[in-house]
């Protein structure tokens, strides 16, 4: 597993991420949080949300399995590896992004929290935002192969 340079600065802080999971947690199981009131009362929407939350780890365990040893976190241009286009990249070019925002949508719609609705929103921005830098990286890397890959796959679904 290699971690890329160019990018590292990006990810969201670890408090962050921490407060994060301390609202998903503590929403779950009735502890202190600074947003307790459900935006959305559906059993339905709850079970969507499972439902989504399901398909985005599914997802994600697809992608990893299709990228095997090319796997990378952010961009690593020390350590270019092949162009991974099988699997489930045949169907769209990001599939671990396009995962983790079917989970942020599932938890949001379980837990209905404004805070998990503000996270959503900032995580799928920042995925728009790491997808443009990594195809950046790539059209210049991989060349006109990326470009027809680009062509005959979607970017997302």
């Amino acid at each position: 597993m290699n971690f890329g340079r160019a990018d590292k600065g990006d990810y969201l802080i670890l408090p962050f991420a921490l407060f994060y999971f301390y609202t998903i947690f503590a929403t779950a199981f009735h502890l202190p949080t600074l947003g307790r009131q459900e935006l959305i009362h559906s059993s339905i929407v709850s079970w969507v949300g499972v439902f989504l939350c399901v398909m985005g780890l599914f997802l994600v365990l697809l992608s990893l399995v299709s990228f095997g040893r090319s796997f990378r976190i952010g961009i690593d241009e020390e350590h270019p590896d092949r162009l991974v286009t099988t699997g489930i990249f045949a169907y769209t070019r990001n599939p671990i992004y396009v995962g983790f925002g079917f989970v942020l949508l599932g938890e949001f719609l379980v837990l209905s929290n404004w805070i998990l609705l503000l996270y959503m929103i900032a995580g799928m921005w920042l995925f728009q935002r790491q997808v443009l830098l990594e195809e950046a990286c790539m059209s210049t890397r991989y060349g006109q192969p990326y470009l027809e890959y680009c062509k005959k796959v979607r970017r997302y679904l």
